[in-house]
């Protein structure tokens, strides 16, 4: 019965999946329909795969990453099922899942690789046991969801607990090395960073001084030793490789090194290291992170910003001078209701510039928060799709940087579809 009914399921929600694309509805609606009538879609459909499922979670850089480990993956040789979109609810992944599988619900793949938002991960391992989890980071982020940043690390925790062969973790983050701490050491691998390196990256303890770490750190499997522009030198084990990158940022450079860690720990001694970096060097942002446009012949950049953490590191990435800044800031839920977290982070760097326009929900909370900053706001606009217009308007020779968290990313993705090329991710 079971057999008979699995094709019915998979039929009607990819019919779901076809209509929802007609209609501009969101990627995540197919696999919400398709858990309602099958409880057991993920776990049976993923239950297919020969290498089982890794999941990558975190707070910040779980998209990036995830986009990262896939490529890297799939240059030894392995096919990857992934949950492209971002949409990192169980819902997304099995939304995901409707346009990978064929009618009879056969999911051709060796490995899957998840991003999971921190609190659906506990729900999700409770049904996939992973084999792999990736634990980037913790910090402060829709505290109006998680709670206290302790919430979250519990959260990425019971993740840890529940992978079944090895956990990735980030040694830089003192919650994670509590994690770690917990669990059988030979479970355990770590990516990290050279010390003259770790002022980039304050904790969320530290977000206004250092992030100096007294203690002695484990070894790490790959470290970011030196980072200059998009070059980079990275610790492989025993071996020091330079690398120059297409991904813009620290943080996105960072986040190959944890797409590394994770990597080695899933391939071992087959692990082929040329195919590995050239696989590196030619991997794209995702989309909205970083990701690079063309508007009337300007280059315009969406930059996802979503906590205090986050935004220092996009401002000290993206310098401003030569380009025209906006800044979009939505509440909606998959934004986080509480955007006080604004108020943690420094905008002193765009204070030459200034910021020729601030839209979004919040468009006038941000531009208070500039002020407090003595940075000039030119425009604002709460309307996103008045205020990109304008903005594109007003500043036809310049290259263009936009500053979004997530649903403000969407909705601009959405217009700039109609005016240039913009890459369809379902």
């Amino acid at each position: 019965m079971e057999s008979m009914r699995r094709p019915l399921v998979t039929i009607l929600g990819k019919a779901v999946k076809s209509a929802g694309k007609l209609r501009g509805g969101g990627s995540a609606l197919p696999g919400l329909v398709v858990e309602r009538i099958d409880a057991n879609f993920i776990p049976h459909t993923l239950a297919q795969l020969p290498q089982g499922v890794v999941v990558v979670s975190g707070t910040n850089g779980k998209t990036t990453t995830t986009k990262m480990v896939v490529e890297l993956l799939e240059s030894q040789g392995l096919k990857v099922f992934t949950n492209r979109t971002g949409s990192n609810f169980t819902r997304g992944v099995a939304a995901a899942l409707l346009g990978a599988v064929d009618m009879r619900g056969n999911l051709d793949a060796d490995i899957a690789v998840l991003e999971l938002d921190e609190a659906h991960a506990v729900h999700f391992v409770k049904v996939v046991r992973p084999r792999f989890c990736l634990l980037l980071n913790v910090m402060r982020d829709q505290l109006d969801r998680f709670g206290e940043i302790d919430t979250t690390a519990k959260m990425l925790k019971i993740v840890a607990d529940a992978t079944t062969e090895a956990v990735v973790i980030n040694r830089e983050d003192p919650r994670l090395l509590a994690v770690a701490s917990s669990l059988d050491s030979d479970k355990v691998s770590f990516f990290g960073l050279d010390s003259s390196l770790r002022s980039l990256f304050p904790s969320d303890d530290s977000m206004r001084g250092s992030n100096d770490q007294s203690a002695a750190l484990p070894a790490a499997s790959a470290v970011l030793q030196r980072v200059e522009g998009k070059s980079a030198r990275l610790a492989l084990g025993t071996k020091t490789v330079d690398v120059h990158l297409k991904l813009e940022g620290v943080y996105n450079i960072f986040n190959a090194v944890a797409a590394i860690g994770l990597v080695q720990a899933v391939m071992e001694d087959e692990l082929r290291t040329p195919e590995l970096l050239k696989a590196l060097e030619n991997v794209q942002p995702a989309f909205g992170r970083g990701e690079k446009l063309v508007v009337n012949g300007q280059p315009l950049e969406l930059v996802l910003v979503k906590n205090p953490g986050g935004f220092r590191l996009s401002l000290a990435s993206f310098p401003p001078e030569g380009w025209a800044t906006m800044i979009a800031i939505n509440d909606n839920y998959a934004d986080g209701r509480d955007m006080s977290w604004l108020w943690d982070v420094e905008f002193d760097s765009l204070q030459a510039e200034g910021v020729v326009q601030v839209s979004g929900v919040r468009a006038y909370d941000m531009a208070l928060r500039l002020q407090y900053d003595e940075v000039e706001v030119k425009h604002v606009q709460p309307n996103l799709k008045k205020a990109l217009n304008e903005y594109i308007a007003k500043n036809p020779t310049l290259p263009k940087r936009i500053f979004c968290t997530y649903t403000a990313m969407l909705a601009l993705r959405r217009e700039l579809a109609k005016i240039t090329n913009v890459e369809v991710v379902s």
